[in-house]
């Protein structure tokens, strides 16, 4: 919220509010915080693309997190798939019993009936930890300030905006609204590995503790690392909600990979493999 108040402020700044801009920007990063609060779990799963999940068509799906549920005290999440063929799954909400798992046709395809639970497990433990409700704070968050920086950049390039005390602050503007455009979404990613690594490797080991079965999960890391197809719904804004990286990581995923490899919002997924091993 800090950081939105700062970006914030500055821009209003710029644009002539003079240092009200400060009172306008902490109003705006509340009323942000305070919407992404109640509403970015419908957020998220709207850019996924993902639709509610009938029990009668995904019986196995809804059978598994039933039982993984009542083991392990937790209310039933809402449940929804995501239309694509790469094998993927990610939770939302802002507490567990305001919950939502969403998982990819393509998971539901290729992974068995103990490591599909092995995943369902991990997604479970990030709302049981509330993982959750800061990762989808962080996905508002993220994708305002990108949002923001890059409104900036294109109102003063194509306004010719001058501030009323003059001199040459056309130029500082324009400069002002390139760092904004590189640093936001900078800052947005910094948010997100901060947020993503240490959670997902925590889930990794609460998932094998409700289970009781590390192979289970192990044997699913192992099909998400070998496996190749890149998510069609995911985003830079959720790349940390998904159990594995969604954007592409080599050069047979897809361009950017090598800058996607070093913004990974993820540990490596053979760290994690190995981390299950030694418990």
């Amino acid at each position: 919220m800090v950081v939105t108040a700062t970006v914030t402020a500055l821009v209003l700044y710029v644009f002539d509010f003079g240092w009200s801009a400060v009172a306008i920007a902490v109003v705006v990063a509340v009323l942000l915080t305070w919407a992404s609060y109640w509403n970015s779990d419908r957020i998220a799963l709207a850019v996924s693309r993902a639709k509610p999940a009938p029990p009668e068509q995904f019986a196995r799906y809804h059978n598994l997190v039933e039982g993984l549920c009542i083991a392990s005290g937790l209310p039933p999440p809402a449940l929804y798939i995501v239309d694509d063929a790469a094998p993927n799954a990610f939770a939302t909400g802002r507490n567990p019993r305001h919950s939502a798992i969403a998982v990819t046709t393509g998971l539901l395809d290729k992974m068995d009936r103990i490591e599909l639970e092995g995943v369902l497990a991990h997604e479970l433990s990030h709302v049981k930890n509330y993982d959750i409700l800061v990762n989808t704070i962080a996905v508002t968050m993220v994708g305002f300030l990108t949002l923001l920086a890059d409104v900036t950049l294109r109102t003063l390039w194509f306004s010719g905006h001058r501030r009323r005390d003059g001199g040459n602050a056309g130029a500082v503007l324009a400069i002002v609204g390139i760092v904004l455009l590189l640093l936001a979404p900078l800052i947005g990613k910094l948010m997100q590995l901060a947020i993503g690594r240490r959670r997902e490797s925590l889930a990794d080991v609460s998932a094998v503790e409700m289970t009781r079965y590390p192979p289970g999960l192990i044997s699913a890391l192992e099909k998400l690392q070998a496996d190749t197809t890149v998510v069609r719904s995911g985003s830079r804004a959720t790349a940390h909600m998904w159990i594995e990286e969604p954007m592409p990581r080599s050069a047979e995923e897809g361009h950017l990979s090598r800058l996607n490899h070093l913004f990974a919002t993820h540990p490596p997924l053979e760290e994690r493999i190995a981390a299950l091993r030694e418990l």
